[in-house]
């Protein structure tokens, strides 16, 4: 485990991030004692659940559009929002 003081955090910021996306911790001293440790946060994404999509989808009840329609009502989003100079 490294350890950084407080005088330090401000002029070493950026290998202490580099310690942390590694995954490694780091104690932090305060006046010759450590007083925390600073520890990498994890980033755990679930999984795509695709049943539970299409049922969500299914309960929403929404009616199936084209492509063509989409794009007409996308367009008419940019009009609406962005004006007629847009190209």
């Amino acid at each position: 485990m490294q350890v950084i003081t407080t005088t330090e955090l401000r002029t070493k910021s950026k290998e202490l991030v580099r310690i942390l996306q590694e995954g490694h911790s780091v104690d932090l001293i305060h006046r010759s004692k450590v007083v925390g440790e600073i520890k990498p946060k994890i980033y755990d994404p679930k999984p795509f659940d695709a049943e539970s999509f299409l049922k969500l989808v299914k309960k929403l009840n929404l009616p199936k559009t084209t492509p063509a329609q989409r794009e007409r009502r996308y367009r008419a989003h940019l009009m609406k929002k962005y004006g007629k100079n847009l190209h």
